[in-house]
């Protein structure tokens, strides 16, 4: 059974409209907290948020029946701190059983609320918000930080949008140590399925492991003769060649022996772990076939053919041209940002370039604020049928062309409204650079839907801290003004 969050209050609770976060503070939790507390203050938007939130748990139970679970409310703000601040659970727990006005934000007393969250409790329940309503609750957010920057109704919003990679936790992908990854999954779940469904034959599945590993190293660490002696090149790459013989031998009598055990699991009951071994014997397989072409044979391996992790296959292998930055390893994720700088929507980019997604990008986020009549992009989005279509979308698009610029282009270019647009521009490295910070440096959740959530959960972060900065402004000013007033006042007396 879960709710959004308990009506009685407890004996020293202090109401959220009344908690004092400092203005001055120059840290990131004041901020999101600030955010997070106009949010809740105002009744309309404090509906809309737990209406969103009632359906937002993916979860076949029942939330109306059964033990308590954690609020909605208190899973919202934690979940939303965590990926403010950039940090692991462990420093989440820490903060959630000892920081002082983040407890008050969730509901907690100071002295008669002894609750204590354990560190399994915090990683169960912070990952189940769903991506589409998050996405719904940043635009509630974006919504009343406009009202807040004093955006007028009707007002146009001027968007910067720019994409950016978003790394996966993988290692660097190399043929040798995707197979390695394929084999000792394989060789783990085969002995751990046969000593749980008595299954014989992989007793010492532990020394296979130790065994392919060894010779694994051993193939990692062989490199080309760099000597001028067309003899010595020759004897050194047979003996490079003689230890991927051994290594891939060693692989297809294992993979051999996977597909040998199969039956006997199936017929014992074990068909999850029959169907992850099928998975992970298809990546074996595939893998020992590139090797075998490449180092073998010579030949070069297709790019659509490679895959660049096993645990995370919507790796994508990414080159965006960056000094130092020759490769990237993850996802690309495009951002609009507008003039108040806040994010209005934001794309994955699972398999598409940014010259595609131009146009949806920009459709999309009319739907969602229609006041966006102007948006700028860098030449990597450009093409002729896109700047066509932006300008019926639009009344401004600002758009560099590629290659050499006709005099139509020239005039268009360089006008004053054109170029004023491209220096603001630049503003948009500043969000993503905020984004990295909120999370999106290195994305540690598993899976495709883990990436979504993720990606979701830090674009409503960094949103939550806008709005907490702008309030903090505010206050800030509004304290200046009334430390002026007092300090005529005194003089006067």
């Amino acid at each position: 059974m879960r709710v959004i969050q308990k009506s009685q209050f407890q004996l020293g609770e202090v109401a959220i409209a009344h908690i004092q976060i400092d203005a001055r503070s120059r840290d990131d939790i004041p901020a999101i907290l600030k955010g997070l507390q106009l949010i809740y203050t105002q009744e309309e938007t404090r509906k809309k948020l737990f209406d969103l939130l009632e359906g937002s748990i993916e979860s076949k139970a029942d939330k109306t029946v059964g033990r308590p679970g954690m609020d909605l409310w208190r899973i919202f703000v934690l979940a939303t701190l965590k990926e403010g601040l950039n940090c692991d659970f462990d420093r989440l727990q820490e903060l959630a059983n000892q920081h002082k006005t983040l407890r008050e934000m969730l509901g907690h007393s100071d002295w008669a609320d002894q609750t204590v969250y354990a560190l399994q409790t915090l990683v169960d329940n912070v990952s189940l918000l769903s991506p589409q309503v998050l996405v719904e609750i940043s635009q509630l957010v974006v919504e009343t930080g406009h009202e807040v920057a004093k955006k007028k109704p009707g007002d146009a919003l001027r968007g910067r949008c720019d994409s950016f990679v978003v790394e996966t936790d993988v290692h660097y992908p190399t043929d040798t140590n995707l197979l390695w990854d394929a084999m000792r999954t394989l060789i783990r779940v085969t002995g751990q399925a046969c000593e749980n469904y008595g299954v014989r034959g992989w007793r010492q599945y532990h020394y296979h492991s130790r065994q392919l590993k060894q010779q694994f190293r051993k193939t990692q660490k062989q490199r080309y003769s760099n000597s001028k002696k067309p003899e010595k090149q020759q004897r050194k790459r047979e003996q490079v060649h003689q230890h991927y013989r051994d290594y891939l031998q060693q692989a297809k009598l294992l993979c051999e022996k996977v597909q040998a055990t199969l039956p006997a699991l199936a017929e014992r009951g074990g068909l999850l772990e029959v169907e992850t071994l099928r998975h992970y014997s298809v990546h074996a397989y595939r893998q020992i076939d590139q090797i075998e072409r490449r180092v073998l044979q010579g030949q070069t391996i297709p790019h659509q053919e490679k895959v660049f992790s096993l645990f995370e296959p919507h790796t994508r292998w990414l080159c965006k041209g960056k000094a130092g930055v020759p490769v990237e390893l993850g996802v690309a994720v495009c951002v609009l940002e507008d003039q108040y700088q806040f994010i209005l929507h934001h794309r994955i980019l699972w398999q598409e370039t940014d010259d595609q997604l131009t146009v949806p990008m920009v459709k999309d986020t009319q739907a969602r604020f229609p006041d966006l009549n102007q948006c700028s992009f860098d030449r990597a989005f450009y093409t002729p049928a896109n700047r066509q279509a932006l300008d019926e979308l639009l009344a401004h698009t600002v758009m560099p062309k590629k290659g050499r610029l006709s005099q139509a282009d020239q005039d268009r270019e360089y006008s004053e409204a054109f170029r004023k647009a491209r220096h603001q521009h630049a503003a948009v490295e500043s969000c993503i650079n905020n984004l990295e910070h909120r999370g999106l440096d290195r994305c540690r959740s598993y899976g495709k839907k883990g990436f979504e959530r993720s990606v979701a959960l830090s674009i409503l972060a960094y949103n939550l801290h806008r709005l907490g900065l702008i309030l903090q402004k505010n206050e800030k000013a509004r304290l200046a003004k009334q430390a002026r007033r007092d300090a005529r006042l005194r003089l006067a007396a």
